[in-house]
């Protein structure tokens, strides 16, 4: 029957049907049916979570660090499983103990991307939901994920883009977003890096800024997803060992190449390399894919 339980893991959920999430029905082009596996008690007004599927280790520890405090303060994580910001995201949110909505471009029953399979299993076993408006065990197409994307933004009361380059499949869903009412907000990233163009343009059209858990914080009260929080709180992903520690804060600021960060500091190149070596041993720094190292420490 529309809107109700197929069995205890599979349901489906029809537009104007009982169950359907009311907060979609308002969003631009709600799909006429969801299929979904989980808990359909998870389809409540979120925070949805995006970026890079390139994530480099700012990316996906600005997208860990506030799915972890939206999931703390009792806010459902919304993303699209995808490797990358979104992974991380959704898997830091359950680590968190919370719950996170997985929207799909294939079927709610397909693993994909298949390192998501873990943190959809999750899911699908009542720690959240997998949602999709495609069929049981229809494949991935490149056309049906701008779609999906905009039922990431119809189920969310905000959404948050932590790391996206120019051009970027993000925008999409921002835009839905927007067209659908939710508030846009956005971290921003180096100037020099190409991959932090999208967020900053975010920014400067008008999204909200992000800058640490406190002003997330704001934003989830600003959309109505939790109640005024105290202030004076210490932000998450700040280290008291770790401050003071000049490579590391020379990294906060840009990511750099060995060579870039001898000079910048006016190390040796075995100096360089011995306090990058210690600091990634510690999990403190990791290495991107194009040779530059970067912070990861979350708390």
């Amino acid at each position: 029957m529309p809107g109700q339980f197929v069995n205890a893991s599979r349901f489906t959920l029809d537009l104007g049907a009982p169950g359907y999430p009311p907060q979609l029905e308002t969003a631009v082009r709600p799909p006429a049916r969801l299929f979904g596996m989980g808990d359909p008690a998870a389809l409540v007004p979120g925070l949805a979570i995006i970026g890079s599927r390139r994530a480099t280790p700012y990316g996906t520890t600005c997208a860990r660090m506030f799915a972890r405090c939206a999931a703390e303060s009792g806010v459902t994580v919304i993303s699209g499983a995808a490797i990358g910001c979104d992974l991380a995201a959704q898997s830091a949110a359950l680590e968190a103990g919370g719950r996170s909505v997985a929207v799909l471009g294939c079927g709610a029953d397909v693993d994909y991307p298949r390192r998501s399979a873990d943190t959809l299993a999750r899911l699908r076993a009542g720690e959240g939901a997998v949602v999709s408006e495609l069929d049981w065990g229809a494949t991935p197409l490149p056309w049906q994920f701008p779609a999906r994307n905009r039922i990431i933004a119809g189920l969310s009361a905000a959404v948050l883009v932590v790391e996206a380059a120019l051009p970027s499949g993000t925008f999409s869903t921002a835009d839905s977003a927007l067209d659908s009412g939710r508030d846009v907000l956005a971290v921003p990233g180096s100037i020099l890096y190409a991959g932090s163009a999208g967020t900053n343009r975010l920014i400067r059209q008008g999204a909200t800024p992000i800058t640490c858990v406190d002003d997330l914080r704001d934003a989830l009260c600003s959309a109505g997803l939790i109640e005024p929080f105290a202030a004076g709180r210490q932000l998450a992903g700040q280290s008291r060992s770790a401050s003071g520690e000049p490579l590391l804060e020379a990294l906060r600021a840009h990511p750099m190449t060995p060579d870039e960060i001898g000079e910048a500091l006016g190390l040796d190149a075995a100096s360089t390399m011995g306090a990058l070596a210690r600091l990634e041993t510690s999990g403190v720094i990791a290495r991107h894919t194009d040779g530059r190292y970067g912070p990861c420490l979350l708390r």
